[in-house]
């Protein structure tokens, strides 16, 4: 009864020490002139149209869900366990401090009905932008004993559908996709906003021509990527762009990596937002991202035909070799 009683959408924030913030401010190469030409050139907002087969996409999902949902079914783990006596602040933080002696798994086979009310069709619909008769047309035409698995376990049923309601949307969009730039363009200040309340832990060095004096990465590779980006000789200056800068997509906003200005008459592309990926395979990339790195394709071509001289190149490169493959050549 208590875990049906219980429904959040939120995750626990992480709990961190606040007390020894570290500051990362802009430097002068905020200031160069080359990063405000690459900036002026990638700060435009724009709105896409998509025109699609919404009978296609409804016959697409009934069939994806028949054959692929899968919905575990709600269950608990019971640890017991002793404290020690003496307990270290290593092992409090290495979760040492109790000494585990039995632990039980059991699956929720009690309740079938939760005592949480769900807006199953209003939920669909938010999460994958679809009306709400499109959604009822599709969990009204799914087979009975795959819909029931929603009150096996009703959040993730909600996030398994979504998931692959999305992917279907994506397959058929991109290629009926276009953008239309707007006057609007995004503030300057999504660069200093949020920047003194970062996780550091994953901060790099103090770089050279980086527009903050560290970056935090999300992975080894781009930790390699700022490296040889910071060392190269004929990078100016670039910027991990912030979550603020979006792209909207129909399958969700969409945020690039890195914006790179190279210098003048050293490489074919002298303006640069990439997108790092371990793997180019597209059975490594899920359905959603490699659409969303479709419509920033379109996005650039569209901001490009703004651009009379030195245009922007969108691409999406695995290491730092691939960049400079892709910048180098005749210019």
């Amino acid at each position: 009864m208590l875990i049906d009683s219980v429904f959040s959408e939120s995750q626990l924030p992480q709990v961190s020490d606040d007390r020894k913030p570290k500051l990362n401010p802009l430097n002068d190469n905020f200031n160069k002139r080359e990063f405000k030409e690459l900036w002026n050139r990638i700060n435009h907002k724009a709105i896409y149209r998509v025109e699609f087969d919404s009978a296609e996409l409804v016959r697409n999902c009934i069939r994806t869900l028949n054959n692929e949902l899968r919905v575990s079914p709600l269950q608990y783990t019971i640890q017991a366990g002793t404290q020690k006596e003496l307990i270290t602040d290593d092992q409090l933080k290495t979760g040492e401090s109790f000494k585990l002696e039995e632990t039980e798994v059991d699956i929720n086979k009690a309740s079938i009905y939760s005592m949480v009310k769900y807006d199953l069709l209003g939920k669909l619909a938010g999460n994958t932008d679809l009306t709400r008769k499109s959604i009822a047309d599709i969990l009204g035409s799914i087979k009975p004993d795959i819909f029931n698995k929603f009150r096996e376990n009703p959040e993730h049923f909600i996030t398994e559908a979504t998931r692959l309601i999305k992917e279907q949307k994506a397959t058929i969009i991109v290629e009926r996709l276009s953008y239309d730039e707007i006057a609007d363009r995004h503030d300057i200040e999504i660069f200093t906003t949020g920047q003194s309340r970062q996780d550091f832990s994953k901060a790099s060095e103090k770089l050279r021509n980086h527009i903050y004096d560290y970056v935090v990465t999300d992975s080894k590779i781009e930790k390699a990527f700022v490296h040889e980006l910071d060392t190269c000789t004929e990078v100016v200056v670039y910027a991990k762009l912030p979550r603020g800068f979006l792209i909207p997509t129909p399958v969700g906003d969409y945020n690039p990596d890195w914006a790179i200005s190279f210098k003048e008459g050293t490489v074919k592309y002298i303006y640069f937002v990439a997108e790092t990926k371990g793997s180019m395979s597209t059975m490594e990339l899920r359905a959603i991202e490699k659409t969303k790195i479709e419509c920033a394709r379109k996005f650039f071509d569209e901001i490009n035909q703004r651009i009379s001289l030195d245009k922007v190149k969108y691409d999406v490169v695995t290491n730092f070799g691939k960049l400079m493959e892709i910048v180098g050549g005749e210019y």
